[in-house]
């Protein structure tokens, strides 16, 4: 059991250029593949940090595996989501391609921020301790990419007809409209908020 949650977090790291290549090649089973490992890996995040919690496995590689995993999964999708059709009409046409650009941006020089404080504190022999905040960051991370790759999924069923057509239609307009690029820049704050609150509690250990 003790080397369970690094082989879920080295799955992941390995998993995830799949997943993104899935979803980047397109085609109806490309992107129903591609989201549906996305989710699967998605899973994994959670999973194994309950599991080394829960039967006290946890180490110091799988504290340096773990974050690079979620760096590879999620800041790699957010990289290639305004490079998705109908999601680069959304994002760009309300403000031009700038504004996705500078809220996915400021998501990775969040983490990359974090991620040096992290170094840093542990050097110090001050480790610092994921917040509850960042949990509920990555929480809503996920939600944006996880809703964004299903509703990419479906947008393939609008060439059918009935409801399923009518539905697909649904998915292919919300990814086309300003909806998109509002999710991203609310999700681009709640990330760069929750990393401001490692600095603020800064030196002390995080809570």
């Amino acid at each position: 059991m003790k080397h369970v949650p690094n082989a879920l977090t080295v799955g992941r790291i390995v998993v995830a250029p799949l997943c993104l290549f899935l979803l980047w090649e397109g085609g109806l089973w490309g992107h129903v593949v591609g989201a549906s490992l996305f989710i699967i890996a998605a899973i994994t995040d959670w999973l194994d940090g309950r599991l080394a919690r829960k039967y006290g496995v946890g180490s110091e590689l799988g504290q340096f595996l773990d974050p690079l995993a979620d760096k590879v999964l999620v800041l790699g999708a957010f990289f290639l989501v305004p490079f998705l059709d109908p999601f680069d009409e959304g994002l760009t046409r309300p403000a031009g391609a700038w504004l996705p650009w500078a809220a996915i941006g400021a998501i990775a020089a969040r983490d990359l921020a974090v991620t040096v404080l992290r170094t840093v504190r542990q050097r110090r022999g001050e480790p610092l301790v994921t917040s509850s905040a960042a949990k509920w960051k990555t929480a809503w991370q996920l939600t944006f990419l996880i809703t964004g790759f299903v509703f990419l999924a479906g947008t393939h069923l609008r060439d059918l007809g009935g409801a399923l057509g009518a539905l697909g239609r649904f998915l292919y307009a919300a990814l086309e409209s300003p909806a998109a690029l509002v999710f991203l820049l609310a999700t681009a704050a709640v990330t760069v908020w929750t990393g401001a609150l490692y600095f603020r509690r800064a030196p002390t250990p995080a809570s």
